[in-house]
């Protein structure tokens, strides 16, 4: 249980890092096995090989964590436009194009085949879908990523496709909580504001999240957006009004609240690492993700060891977001099929007609 474990394990057990190399890199691969690292995210960078390679990749995360404390191994895999990993694995289209089929089911069973298929290389979560519901032509982010501009469309294929990924066998993350679809500003770049009523919050960006079904999400992700009904000082990654009162109060939500990363400059720009790790988890995220600096993940770790000695709410703060996440991490450790990937089913006959459903649909036209 998490109270049993050393300070500088419990704090890094909060901690989703990335690394810049190819395989995994000496740095990271020390931290995990420490401890200090609750389990990596995967971008292109690291996922250039074959199908093959990914699985060795996956299983070496695996492997240097401590048995107790499997790691997440998680990736960008929307489709379209966001998917980190290339063929064999399903090929999506962007979100947009599969809200104008409004076709549950078919969504349903795409992101079961991408969960089995991302299961059998060794994945435990998908970041995904987008719960954003696309009511800004400019928005310069989210666009087609969003299933599109009805909410109730969006709540009803968003949670096909997170059950379909997790009957896959992995956990979807929903994103990006309380909702991007409304910014003109990118928050990779800067920090976005939304400045609607929290009436209008409540009819369209909010539908989404609220109406997901118990148990067919996993974890949601924060956005890095101030929403001024809500709290007009802090974006939601950092605001306790929004990541725990709102959420986890109001809506009920029971899952995982994961921050989105902490290296984008709407809050890079704004705060050090060492806040923004520290006040995230005050604000009620679970999970903090640093994409790509292993030092900053470093320097995020030791502000949390420091908070957590000096402040026994924190603490108690953070062992209950471990305890949420190693109780999730524990039913689904990563598992990479042994042998060659593309002899697992999840590639299999089953996979081509969905490939197949797909293109007749024309969703790629």
């Amino acid at each position: 249980m998490p109270p049993s474990l050393a300070l500088p394990v419990l704090c890094g057990q909060l901690l989703v890092g990335g690394f810049a190399t190819p395989g995994l890199s000496a740095t990271f691969r020390q931290a995990l096995e420490r401890g200090e690292r609750g389990g990596a995210i995967l971008f292109r960078r690291n996922l250039g090989g074959s199908a093959g390679d990914v699985a060795a990749l996956t299983r070496a995360l695996g492997e240097a964590a401590p048995p107790h404390l499997p790691p997440l191994v998680g990736v960008d895999q929307e489709g379209g436009r966001v998917a980190r990993l290339g063929p064999p694995v399903l090929r999506l289209p962007p979100m947009r194009a599969l809200g104008r089929l409004a076709d549950a089911g078919l969504v349903g069973r795409a992101a079961r085949t991408l969960g089995a298929q991302l299961a059998a290389l060794g994945f435990t979560m998908s970041f995904a879908p987008v719960l954003d519901v696309d009511t800004c032509p400019v928005n310069p982010v989210i666009g087609d990523r969003s299933f599109g501009s009805d909410p109730s469309l969006v709540a009803r294929l968003g949670a096909a496709f997170a059950a379909g990924l997790q009957a896959g066998g992995v956990m979807a993350c929903g994103k990006h909580f309380p909702g991007h679809g409304d910014t003109t500003v990118d928050s990779h770049k800067d920090l976005p504001r939304v400045a609607r009523p929290r009436a209008r919050l409540d009819a369209v960006e909010l539908v989404p999240f609220r109406d997901l079904p118990a148990g067919a999400c996993a974890a949601l992700m924060t956005a890095h957006v101030v929403y001024e009904a809500l709290d007009a000082d802090q974006p939601a990654t950092l605001s306790r009004r929004i990541a725990h009162d709102l959420l986890r109060v109001e809506l009920g939500w029971r899952g995982l609240v994961v921050s989105d990363d902490l290296e984008m400059k709407a809050v890079a720009d704004r705060l050090p690492i060492e806040q923004s790790a520290v006040q995230a988890v005050r604000a009620g995220c679970d999970l903090l993700l640093v994409c790509a600096s292993e030092d900053l993940q470093d320097r995020a770790h030791a502000a949390l060891v420091r908070a957590a000695e000096r402040d026994a709410s924190f603490r108690e703060q953070v062992e209950a977001s471990v305890a949420r996440g190693l109780e999730a991490r524990r039913r689904r450790p990563p598992r990479p099929v042994a042998g060659d990937p593309l002899l697992d089913g999840a590639f299999g006959v089953s996979a081509q007609e969905v490939a197949r459903a797909l293109e007749d649909r024309g969703v790629f036209g």
